[in-house]
């Protein structure tokens, strides 16, 4: 793994979960369905967190929903899935979690938006409620602010101050300067209240890939507290991915984040768990955590037949992340497994070599032959119509031969 020397952070316990002071870097993810629908809101809890989803986050923004969220943490208890769940609050926040304490007790975490917390008078009142309920059900909180919501009262007073300066900054600039001051300001009078610095954890999320980089590095250079990453609409498909990936990779590199969540729109009738895989992809492609074995593969070119070896990589890649659950349960280091499938003789053998396990496939007009190399030899050479069969086989046999057994 790279050593990335990370932005020195305060250490936060959610659950049995770390966050900061040099920890992992945490995936989480959050639920789109109705918390009201309890159901529901378990079945895809338990999905992202078999995905990998250290942390869940849910919607209590009714009564509904707040008077399900106990009932909701003892159902996934039973279900063996102890993955601790964050509350989303917005508007009510307040109000709910003083109307229901089993709420408030069952949550992990709760997610605070000072920008919409209360407004005018009502809003320093409203955020102490909800920071005393977190003091007293012994909670972190995570002060999110969204420039979708950012507390217009504090960004007109940064306006008109900027206004009077003799070199005004770009507008855009002092809409950093704004999002960066509502992250600091509530979380001091959240510390004033009593909670301690421990217990709070802060995010600055925009939309815009540059703008989320300059605002990060701002408050990475302001504070130390810990820090949640994610672009607040990344968006659907590739333009989601990519643009998650150009954004979290500067902040990651350069040592800012202490916990992620890439805020994919899923496609129509898609995965939501796919916002934790591209979330691990990230962090495992730049070497700062490994979650499942990676799968190398050439992208294909006229020299390879692409039907068979794109489905066997398809195949294989699949298998891996299926195997994974059982495979870390038994074995220390197998997610740090590299292999790989490679359409012809071009590049086939000798990235087969670098891999623990590799497969060449014969491209156009090689011999129908596909020759395995295991830590860089030559072992077997795969025939016929059962080769995926095979090479899994072997896949398995080297996972359960060079992977020490965990002890329980």
């Amino acid at each position: 793994m790279a050593l990335i020397e990370r932005h020195k952070s305060i250490a936060v316990k959610i659950g049995d979960i770390v966050v900061g002071d040099g920890a992992p870097v945490v995936v989480q993810s959050m639920t789109n369905t109705d918390t009201a629908d309890a159901l529901s809101t378990v079945a895809q809890v338990a999905v992202l967190a078999q995905a990998g989803s250290e942390l869940v986050r849910i919607t209590v923004n009714t009564e509904a929903a707040a008077a399900q969220v106990a009932s909701i943490r003892v159902q996934l208890d039973e279900m063996g899935c102890h993955v601790p769940l964050v509350g989303d609050f917005h508007y009510n926040g307040h109000k709910l979690l003083t109307k229901y304490p089993d709420c408030a007790a069952a949550l992990a975490k709760y997610r605070i938006n000072p920008g919409n917390v209360g407004f005018k008078d009502k809003k320093d009142q409203q955020f102490t409620v909800m920071i005393e309920q977190a003091i007293n059900n012994d909670k972190p909180v995570r002060i999110g602010v969204n420039w979708g919501s950012l507390d217009q009262d504090l960004l007109a007073r940064f306006m008109d101050d900027n206004a009077k300066l003799a070199e005004p900054k770009d507008v855009q600039l002092v809409v950093h300067d704004a999002l960066v001051a509502s992250a600091l300001e509530s979380a001091a009078l959240a510390e004033e209240i009593g909670l301690p610095r421990d217990h709070i954890i802060l995010s600055c999320k925009v939309s815009a890939v540059q703008d989320l980089i300059a605002v990060y590095q701002m408050l990475a250079d302001k504070c130390d507290y810990a820090l949640h990453l994610g672009l607040t609409e990344a968006g659907m498909g590739s333009k989601g991915i990519v643009a998650s990936t150009a954004a979290l990779s500067v902040l990651l590199q350069q040592g800012i984040g202490d916990t992620i969540r890439i805020s994919l729109t899923p496609e129509p009738g898609g995965d939501r768990a796919r916002e934790v895989i591209v979330a691990q992809e990230i962090l495992q492609s730049m070497g700062i955590r490994s979650f499942t074995p990676q799968i190398a593969a050439c992208p294909g070119c006229g020299r390879t037949t692409s039907t068979v070896f794109q489905e066997l990589a398809d195949d294989i890649q699949n298998y891996v992340r299926e195997k994974m659950p059982e495979w870390g349960a038994q074995y220390s280091g197998v997610e740090d497994m590299q292999a790989a499938v490679m359409g012809c003789i071009v590049n086939g053998p000798g990235e087969s070599k670098h891999a623990n396990i590799g497969i060449s496939l014969p491209g156009t007009g090689e011999q129908p032959a596909a020759p395995v190399f295991i830590d860089g030899e030559k072992k077997i050479t795969l025939r016929g119509d059962n080769i995926a069969a095979g090479f899994k086989q072997i896949i398995d046999d080297y996972v359960a031969k060079n992977y020490p057994l965990k002890s329980h």
